[in-house]
């Protein structure tokens, strides 16, 4: 039995104005599926990128609001609402307003890859287990 206490899960910053905390991963023993947790100050957000075609992505927002664009659409989400993202799809974030805004996640793969838009020469591994570790939560490695 693999048991996850969320209050023990390291908190990190993957740029300013944001922390995350991954509950299941390949880092943390997870096979198949990584769940994170992320809260961002108004004005911060995900950087536009993609994981790979056959990566699913959810979002659900716990609270605040997030403007959040994909593949060339827009919409303005709130506490409450949740998107599922197809894999291969380019997508982003800012969050919106005065609030924090608090979001649950989850991908259909342990260690999804990650490709922003303005890096495409370096791949970024969520849960990653290989390549040159960035912090408790992510590897890196060259294209």
């Amino acid at each position: 039995m693999k048991l996850v206490h969320w209050g023990e899960s390291p908190k990190v910053a993957w740029r300013p104005g944001n922390e995350t905390t991954l509950h299941a991963a390949a880092s943390t023993g997870s096979e198949r599926i990584c769940i994170g947790e992320q809260w961002f100050d108004p004005g911060v957000g995900a950087p536009t990128h993609s994981h790979p075609p056959d990566v699913e992505e959810v979002i659900s927002v716990l609270s605040g609001q997030m403007d959040f664009r994909i593949d060339g659409e827009q919409a303005v989400l709130s506490a409450g609402d949740a998107v599922i993202i197809p894999g291969g799809s380019v997508h982003g974030f800012v969050a919106l307003g005065e609030e924090r805004l608090h979001i649950w996640g989850g991908f259909s793969s342990a260690s999804p890859r990650t490709i922003f838009v303005d890096n495409l020469d370096e791949v970024v591994e969520i849960g990653g287990v290989e390549g040159e570790r960035l912090d408790a939560t992510r590897t890196t490695h060259a294209v």
